[in-house]
């Protein structure tokens, strides 16, 4: 069981866990939820004048195991009369995922090699005809594992979602291609971190992060030798981490100085991270991340972002889940507009209970 309760700045504790965002005055996140604080946290906290924070203690309750029980006849005709399928989603069959592993880590492998824009074309071909293939405009992320080793996994990712997000927003084919690439490499430039920084099993020192904040530029000066590789693509490499408020690096480009496509993966880039286990921090849930998303108004594109949600479905329909009025219920039909909020079918009673519109279910959440 998880207890959450109030710490005032002075009674904080290396090694607590932070249970709430903390964001500054000028609407900044400092801490993410989820953060372990340390010394140097701590410190930083004091500051900035901040009073207290909120700090959780233990872990979730499993889940307990549900059974399937025959539904009542209303239920079954009311879910059978609502349900609506979910927007085509990207499907990467095993065939192509190992492809694209493999491409992957070749490319991060031999960044000098004469094959190295043939074989990220080669990639992104994959993944347009997976998203082409059945005209998708959704992305489960927990269906898109293509490794075990983040940075390959997290290229694919980050390269898929863009390019479903740059997709819903009625970009040419050419573009979507083009953040394709620029997704799949936006991190090339890891390549030339030092294997201690970069697969270091714990937070980073602030000399150390400098050190890695370096591979958006040196992403850069990889690709802008390459004829085949257009210079947009090697601008959203160099900037993907520039944030609309002037907060990201290298350069504290604000808005219009950031290149289309990088405002794309900047948003697909954050919300991966965050849905990604690593060794020094856990995942966020995806329901979690999507809320951190949605608080980010101020260093991510609202546009990019807007799409986003639309192409991420959090309950797919036919997942069974907890209401705050104690019942249980079957998702059956999502609104891109409400991420959060689909409608679904009281298993007790029958009810369409519409999340996103209706007024009456206004005090009714998803647990």
């Amino acid at each position: 069981m998880i207890k959450r309760y109030y710490v005032r700045t002075s009674k904080l504790k290396e090694g607590m866990r932070i249970d709430q965002s903390v964001i500054d005055r000028m609407d900044r996140t400092l801490i993410v939820r989820g953060s372990i604080l340390d010394a140097y946290t701590i410190e930083a906290l004091r500051n900035r004048g901040i009073h207290g924070v909120y700090i959780s203690e233990g872990e979730e309750d499993p889940e307990p195991e549900r059974k399937e029980k025959p539904l009542p006849p209303l239920v079954r005709h009311n879910i059978e009369k609502h349900r609506t399928e979910d927007p085509a989603k990207v499907h990467l069959s095993e065939s192509v995922k190992k492809r694209v592993s493999e491409g992957i880590q070749y490319l991060y492998n031999n960044s000098d090699a004469p094959e190295f824009t043939t074989t990220s074309t080669k990639i992104t071909n994959d993944l347009i005809k997976a998203i082409n293939n059945n005209n998708a405009l959704a992305v489960d992320i927990s269906a898109l594992k293509t490794s075990d080793e983040y940075t390959f996994k997290h290229s694919v990712d980050v390269a898929t979602i863009s390019m479903v997000i740059a997709r819903n927003l009625g970009m040419s084919e050419q573009d979507v291609y083009n953040i394709g690439i620029a997704g799949l490499l936006h991190d090339m430039g890891k390549a030339k971190i030092p294997p201690d920084i970069l697969n270091k099993p714990a937070r980073l020192t602030d000399e150390e992060f400098e050190v890695m904040k370096k591979h958006s530029e040196l992403g850069y000066e990889i690709l802008k030798h390459k004829k085949e590789i257009h210079v947009p693509i090697s601008l959203a490499v160099l900037q993907h981490h520039e944030k609309m408020n002037g907060n990201g690096y290298p350069f504290g480009y604000r808005e219009d100085k950031i290149c289309p496509y990088a405002k794309i993966l900047s948003v697909a880039d954050v919300y991966d991270a965050l849905v990604t286990e690593r060794p020094y921090k856990k995942s966020f849930s995806q329901r979690t991340a999507v809320e951190m998303i949605m608080s980010m108004t101020a260093e991510l594109d609202i546009t990019a972002m807007r799409s986003f949600m639309e192409s991420v479905i959090l309950y797919p329909v036919d997942t069974i889940v907890q209401l705050s009025n104690g019942e249980d219920a079957k998702v059956v039909e999502n609104k891109p507009h409400s991420v959060l909020r689909p409608s679904v079918v009281g298993l007790t009673s029958g009810t369409l209970y519409n999340l996103a519109d209706d007024l009456s279910c206004a005090n009714i959440v998803i647990l």
